[in-house]
């Protein structure tokens, strides 16, 4: 997929191909009119496309390089001499052994940022040590919050790779990126997963702090412990969520299922000591229809009720539509970039 423009038009990165959140930060920056230079290994798809063809699009050109030979790290330190920022995702220690790490690459330009994606962070006592998503979660607390009281449920790498990874240094890259136009220093971007995912967890250690939150599963507000925020089978088997969390809401939900009545209902919304006969009630309720039936009764209401879609329904959604919130590029529905801007 061709370059874009946008308000990053101007700003030159140099990606050393890799996996998961660093192309998506990647990704992320040349949506919005980056310039990214991806450097691949010799033999690799000429256009650039790695294992993604939507995490992989927008790239400016593509430039092989083979880093274990002076030449590739020639070639390397060449683009790092235009370029704003740098992206890599190796463990730690491997681009100074190959001679193209903070050192050499700050020396060549010293007003470049040179971002570090890892799971574990540059230093530390697992810093060496292989993992994925759901162990960055695990170290972080954010694991043990998700799913049912019985076990956590593994998550999608959703928030650990993407939202405490790629977003992170995407962010971390801008931030750095910024002081240099200023300083005309640059400086190392060490992004870790753990250190984004916990950074994303604050909100819950907050509650923790006041005593608004419980450290178990399925036994707070936002974590399926409150029946008024949850998901709940319907006739079909497909499912709704509900999030009727504030009381208008909630009032909004009960009278629309025809359940204002019910002693259920009756009292605190909040005390959870109601909550055990109130997902019974609700449970019954919404296994009456089908989730299609649900989604035409709460249409254009405030219940705060919306139907589960799969990845391809989400695309036909109409406010999705609408919005072109999924677009079709080189042939692939993927998600369009974001956020918007008013003058890009």
């Amino acid at each position: 997929m061709a370059p874009v423009s946008g308000p990053l038009e101007g700003l030159t990165v140099v990606e050393l191909a890799g996996i998961g959140p660093g192309p998506f930060c990647a990704m992320l920056l040349a949506d919005l009119g980056a310039k990214v230079v991806r450097v691949q290994r010799p033999g690799g798809n000429p256009d650039g496309r790695g294992a993604n063809p939507v995490l992989d699009r927008h790239r400016e050109r593509v430039v092989e390089a083979d880093l274990k030979t002076p030449d590739g790290v020639a070639t390397v330190l060449d683009l790092v001499a235009e370029a704003d920022a740098l992206i890599e995702g190796f463990r730690p220690g491997v681009m100074e052994r190959l001679g193209v790490g903070p050192a050499e690459c700050l020396a060549r330009n010293p007003r470049l940022v040179y971002g570090r994606m890892t799971g574990w962070g540059q230093d530390g006592p697992y810093a060496q040590t292989a993992g994925h998503d759901i162990t960055y979660l695990a170290i972080t607390g954010a694991l043990h919050a998700i799913g049912r009281r019985e076990a956590p449920t593994v998550p999608l790498n959703i928030v650990g790779d993407f939202g405490g990874g790629g977003m992170l240094l995407a962010f971390g890259l801008l931030a750095a990126v910024w002081r240099a136009a200023r300083t005309g220093r640059g400086q190392v971007v060490d992004a870790a997963i753990v250190d984004g995912v916990a950074a994303l967890t604050g909100m819950f250690h907050g509650s923790l702090a006041r005593g608004a939150w419980t450290d178990e599963r399925e036994a707070n507000l936002l974590d399926g412990g409150a029946p008024f925020y949850d998901t709940y089978a319907c006739a079909d088997g497909r499912h709704v969520a509900v999030g009727a969390l504030e009381p208008k809401f909630f009032r909004a939900l009960i009278e629309r299922l025809g359940l204002a009545a019910d002693p259920a209902f009756a009292g605190d919304h909040l005390d959870p000591a109601r909550w055990p006969a109130m997902r019974e009630r609700l449970t019954s309720a919404f296994a009456a229809r089908s989730r299609d039936a649900w989604t035409e009764v709460f249409a254009g209401t405030d219940c705060c009720v919306a139907p589960v879609l799969t990845f391809a329904e989400a695309t036909q959604d109409p406010h999705n539509v609408a919005r072109g919130t999924f677009r079709v590029f080189d042939g692939h529905t993927q998600p369009a970039p974001a956020p918007r801007f008013s003058d890009a």
